[in-house]
């Protein structure tokens, strides 16, 4: 088993399966693998907070769950992005936004004041895209159409209280 996450599974099922990428600098890595963060990020109260799980874009930034909550169900909890350059922002609410936002198959920009989706109307879609879109249609999900909305919603229930969580440890790494 991948994780305890029954919908991520499939995901990874399908990721390994796929002959291409399901979505623009997406990819899947070993569940939880905490050598993401830099060794700044040691704290083991932050490591415990965080669960990554994906590369989010070509450069090298990171997606990951946020235990904002002790809610067992780890697909529940928001999602979460830490740009390769610094920056760290909220995406979805839980797991199934997420996987909409990656439904619309663009790479993510992440900086210190904002995480964005753009794909221009003349960009090609991924090679496996169409099958992660009948994947997610087979799960009654549809490709955000709006993903700037998505990640504003998320931005507006979870967004200060990340940066309220996260600013101790980045202080404590001499970041801030």
């Amino acid at each position: 088993m991948y994780s305890p996450i029954p919908v991520l599974n499939e995901l990874k099922d399908l990721h390994d399966s796929a002959g291409d990428f399901l979505a623009d600098g997406f990819e899947l890595y070993d569940y939880d693998d905490k050598g993401r963060f830099p060794a700044e990020l040691s704290d083991p109260e932050f490591l415990s907070r965080v669960i990554p799980f994906a590369q989010a874009n070509g450069s090298g930034s990171t997606y990951a769950i946020w235990r904002s909550s002790d809610e067992p169900d780890l697909a529940l909890l928001p999602v979460v992005v830490f740009g390769d350059e610094g920056g760290e922002q909220v995406v979805a609410r839980d797991f199934r936004e997420f996987l909409r936002l990656l439904g619309f198959d663009a790479e993510i920009t992440v900086d210190h004041d904002s995480a964005y989706y753009y794909r221009d109307e003349n960009d090609g879609h991924s090679g496996s895209h169409e099958d992660f879109v009948e994947w997610l249609r087979e799960r009654g999900l549809t490709p955000s159409e709006d993903p700037d909305g998505v990640v504003a919603a998320a931005q507006e229930i979870y967004g200060e209280r990340f940066r309220a969580w996260i600013t101790p440890f980045y202080e404590k790494a001499g970041w801030a």
